[in-house]
């Protein structure tokens, strides 16, 4: 088959990254994560060791992406909601997450094709992860404790 007839055949995500290009998106993710101060309040959700959460978008990614289910053969669930639920996640928050995966693709070089093609996936994944409507509460009133 010639190479532009396999270009026009439609490619998942996992075809074009690979499971090594994932990796390097969820690594350039959390990098993104640790260095701009608008993604501060996700950050803070984490613990200061990334590496167990890397490991974890990484294989959830891959599966999603199209490559083997490798987060659904080690944790027996794809849900992406519980594991959420002790945090507060708000539009503000799903935005910083968003942001941190838009400047992730652009450091690891993904192509227009591939941002595209991303873009309503994986705000939708973001969206649904999110259980709060607005701020926390901790951001509002100055004379609260704790906000859940």
């Amino acid at each position: 088959m010639s190479s532009s007839s396999q270009s026009s055949q439609p490619q998942t995500p996992f075809q074009i990254l690979g499971e090594d290009g994932i990796r390097a998106l969820t690594g350039a993710f959390y990098d993104i994560m640790d260095e701009i101060p608008e993604a501060a309040g996700i950050r803070a959700m984490h613990a200061e060791d990334l590496s167990p959460t890397k490991e974890k978008l990484a294989e959830y990614l891959i599966g999603w992406m199209g490559g083997p289910p490798l987060y659904a053969e080690k944790h027996g669930t794809v849900c992406m909601t519980e594991p959420h639920e002790p945090y507060h996640i708000g539009p503000e928050e799903r935005d910083q997450w968003l942001l941190c995966m838009d400047r992730a693709l652009e450091r690891i070089e993904a192509s227009d094709e591939l941002k595209d093609m991303l873009k309503v996936p994986l705000f939708r994944i973001a969206d649904a992860v999110r259980n709060k409507e607005g701020p926390s509460a901790a951001k509002t009133d100055p004379n609260i404790i704790a906000a859940g």
